[in-house]
């Protein structure tokens, strides 16, 4: 909620008028959701601990929230106890050897892997089945692609990262590629790495529909209808966050002179906004709306804002919670 009261320095008739261009959607999208509710569930059912796997999605209030309900993040597997506790697998996906640990290790698992990231996953097994050499476009180390590239035997994936990564690889058979993406990525970089994978190698073969994201896709096309009109833009994401760092460039390359990916109203840079008189907001899929109220509060500390909502798409997308937790809410 916006809170108007001017701040000390500010009179109420001394604030400027600030116009916002809210980007709709923004925040949180549908794989994100599920995966807080499988926690929120899993304690709710079982009661604290719940151990999860890497950050259950990439930003630091989330994080902290589920922690102090009891929630306790781990990296890897070797740091969990013996336990009858849940542990959950993070919506950015994991390698095929951590469900196979923790079966070894009796732990009674929740997958709270994005649906969507799941079916690159099927898409890169029925690849290798069919003897294909598989691109993954994606940036090293992300977790969605550490867990991608961990569905099959060491070098069946190749990774792909930048246009000239694209334009230099030397596959082993060039009539027999596919490629698969990772699902946070600009729509534009990727466009422009498949294709020239697609000038190399005419065969090759991609996806039945883009792996990169609805949400990934619908908040990208938002910032770009007001990227080029606003002064600036703050994104409001972690810097962990792929989709949301997506953003931030997604802005500055469509014409918006000053953007910026913040994690709280307390990281605004007062001094950079001082000339700014049409401002752009959006949030990364993995930032609660509640990030963007706070910073619209701070912002009507100093200014009177004129709030405008700019919409790109309607998303109405659900998915269920994990089928052990459905089972569970079905008995009840």
């Amino acid at each position: 909620m916006i809170n108007s009261e001017s701040s000390p320095s500010v009179t109420a008739a001394a604030k400027p008028v600030l116009d916002v261009m809210l980007c709709s959607p923004r925040g949180f999208c549908a794989g994100v959701v599920r995966a807080i509710e499988t926690v929120e569930r899993a304690l709710a059912l079982y009661g604290a601990p719940v151990y999860v796997r890497h950050e259950i999605v990439h930003n630091r209030y989330v994080v902290d929230s589920l922690r102090r309900k009891g929630a306790i993040f781990v990296e890897d597997l070797a740091e969990v106890p013996d336990t009858g506790a849940p542990v959950v697998f993070s919506a950015h996906g994991v390698s095929k050897t951590v469900p196979q640990e923790a079966k070894r290790r009796r732990f009674f698992t929740l997958d709270a892997t994005c649906p969507l990231v799941t079916k690159v996953h099927r898409e890169t097994e029925i690849h290798h089945r069919r003897g294909r050499e598989i691109f993954l476009i994606g940036h090293d180390g992300h977790p969605e692609v550490v867990g991608t590239m961990g569905q099959l035997p060491p070098g069946a994936v190749r990774l792909i990262e930048t246009v000239e990564d694209a334009a230099t690889v030397e596959p082993k058979d060039a009539g027999n590629l596919a490629y698969v993406t990772q699902t946070t990525l600009s729509m534009d970089d990727a466009a422009e790495i498949v294709a020239k994978l697609k000038e190399r190698f005419p065969k090759i073969i991609g996806p039945h529909k883009d792996d990169i994201c609805y949400a990934t896709t619908n908040r990208q096309e938002a910032v770009k209808k007001v990227a080029h009109i606003v002064d600036a833009m703050i994104v409001v994401g972690s810097p962990n966050s792929s989709n949301s760092q997506r953003l931030k460039e997604v802005a500055e390359r469509n014409g918006c002179p000053y953007a910026v990916l913040l994690q709280r109203a307390e990281d605004i840079d007062w001094e950079k906004l001082a000339t700014v008189k049409h401002l752009g907001i959006t949030a990364g899929a993995s930032a609660p709306e509640v990030l963007v109220e706070e910073i619209l509060d701070a912002l009507a500390k100093r200014y009177t804002l004129q709030i405008e909502t700019v919409t790109a798409a309607e998303e109405d997308v659900f998915f269920p919670l994990p089928r052990p937790l459905r089972d569970i809410a079905a008995a009840e």
